[in-house]
């Protein structure tokens, strides 16, 4: 547990944080300026946002992390990731953090099921822009080849999406924040990282057997992409998000809050976290691909890319002007200590099915 600092060190300054492990290779697929304009013309068609928020979302540069995410994969699945990762934003941004659906999360709740529907059913006639986008893009999967399986768990990723940021709402609405066990649960979905799996798949003509996809060990490995993606966005945007005046949930005030540290302990504390689960990845997907076959493969370095793919847009996009980060291959201090965490401490289960052991994973390209 951490001991409460002085004063002086929670002032407003910036905070520092410190070259981050990531043992993947950035990739990015060739078309990523085509992706990307793409993906404006489309925010502006669709009109998605107000036209403030719709500037933010384009200026970001969405389309380059799709591209990073798929970087060997098909360029149309790409496209299509971008435009849903841009609509997805246009939800979290317009509806549940700076809207006012964000401060009622009954209301938020009956919205997002109604968009759910059109995801489900894209003829289901319902208005708005947001309905209109989401109903492009369900079409779009299906057109792409994308089997009732994968659209059904794409909808049910969705679904999972939506019930975290109702669950975020409601701390929101109350101006309070959660432990951490409950932030780390809420955290696993209301970052929309499993509403791109099923693209992973698609993006590289795969379909995996649910047997194989649902195995205890591959989504172990999943969660703990999120959780990664997730804690490093977090530490990316906390500056930006402190200075915004806004209500803030952030994994640095929950450690504050719950383990009475200051801000600097508790930076130090979530970045070892991620460290920590970012090893176990690396270990975890270097045993399973050994054994796996083609397209379990593909789905494993697809995690990893999706990793590396956030960490560079997250320190190049101006979303979160957080250029001043850099990444390293060496984890300077390797440990397969679980995390006190209970709803994530059995990912360490896998140590022992797996066999794994140290030294550290080494640098691994995505790109193959």
């Amino acid at each position: 547990m951490c001991a409460a600092s002085p004063a002086a060190s929670d002032r407003g300054d910036d905070v520092q944080v410190p070259a981050l492990y990531s043992p993947y290779a950035p990739a990015l697929h060739p078309q990523h300026a085509r992706i990307d304009q793409r993906t404006a013309q489309w925010a502006v068609h669709y009109r998605i946002g107000s036209p403030g928020l719709r500037t933010a979302l384009i200026d970001s540069n969405i389309g380059t992390f799709a591209a990073r995410i798929l970087p060997d994969g098909r360029e149309d699945v790409a496209q299509l990731l971008a435009d849903f990762v841009l609509w997805l934003f246009g939800v979290d941004d317009g509806h549940c953090e700076d809207g006012t659906l964000g401060m009622r999360p009954g209301a938020l709740a009956g919205e997002l099921s109604r968009l759910l529907r059109v995801a489900q059913n894209p003829e289901t006639p319902m208005p708005g822009a947001l309905a209109d986008g989401l109903r492009d893009l369900a079409r779009r999967f299906t057109a792409l080849g994308g089997t009732p399986a994968q659209k059904t768990r794409w909808v049910d990723s969705l679904r999972e999406y939506y019930l975290s940021v109702v669950w975020e709402a409601e701390y929101r609405s109350a101006g309070t924040v959660p432990t951490l066990a409950d932030y780390t649960l809420m955290r696993l979905y209301d970052g929309a990282t499993s509403v791109v799996l099923p693209l992973l798949e698609l993006g590289h003509g795969d379909e995996l057997d649910p047997d194989v996809r649902d195995d205890r060990q591959v989504r172990a490995v999943a969660e703990m992409a999120f959780f990664v993606i997730c804690w490093d966005n977090d530490l990316l945007s906390y500056d930006k998000e402190t200075r915004s005046g806004h209500w803030v949930l952030n994994v640095i005030t929950i450690l504050q809050r719950q383990l009475g540290c200051s801000r600097e302990q508790a930076l130090a504390l979530a970045v070892d976290q991620r460290d920590r689960v970012l090893h176990l990845f690396a270990l975890a997907t270097d045993a399973l691909r050994s054994t796996a076959g083609p397209a379990l493969r593909r789905y494993l370095d697809g995690l990893a890319a999706f990793v590396r793919g956030a960490q560079d847009w997250g320190i190049t996009s101006a979303r979160y002007a957080a250029g001043s980060v850099t990444f390293t291959p060496r984890l300077e201090h390797p440990s397969l200590e679980p995390l006190d965490i209970p709803v994530v401490a059995w990912w360490w289960d896998l140590v022992d099915e797996l066999a794994l052991a140290e030294p550290a994973a080494a640098l691994h390209s995505v790109t193959a």
